[in-house]
């Protein structure tokens, strides 16, 4: 059997590291991925010729090594494949209510972009496509 979770796309906030009590580093962030909307099996656009996306958004959690690796070098905006398992988490709230999670753990983090600050520097590595409206 498998659980097995690979994701393309963008970084939606700055990756937050926290620590559990026995000294696990935990970082999570929020992925955003997107596919275009389909009407009778066709991509819908816009009036000026874009094609309408749905965006998804995932939460994203990463322990130890990666998740300092990725707190240091991603930030919001950046293109990133992860690849990973689908988790899900049940609780009870302080109202007694039950309450229910999805995340994805990470296993593996490649960046696709560079970050925004270091842009300039090589602009050929910079991925562009969601400039064409095609």
């Amino acid at each position: 059997m498998q659980n097995i979770v690979i994701l393309a796309g963008n970084i939606g906030q700055k990756p937050e590291v926290r620590a559990t009590q026995s000294g696990t580093k935990i970082t999570n962030f929020t992925l955003a991925t997107s596919r275009p909307r389909l009407s009778e099996g066709r991509a819908i656009r816009d009036e000026n010729g874009y094609r309408v996306m749905d965006t998804e958004w995932h939460r994203i959690t990463c322990f130890n090594g990666l998740g300092k690796t990725v707190a240091e070098h991603c930030e919001k905006g950046m293109k990133v494949m992860v690849h990973g398992r689908i988790h899900y988490t049940k609780w009870t709230d302080a109202t007694g209510v039950d309450r229910y999670g999805c995340e994805i753990i990470a296993e593996k983090v490649d960046f696709l972009s560079r970050p925004k600050a270091t842009e300039n520097e090589n602009p050929e590595l910079v991925d562009r496509d969601d400039e064409i409206p095609f």
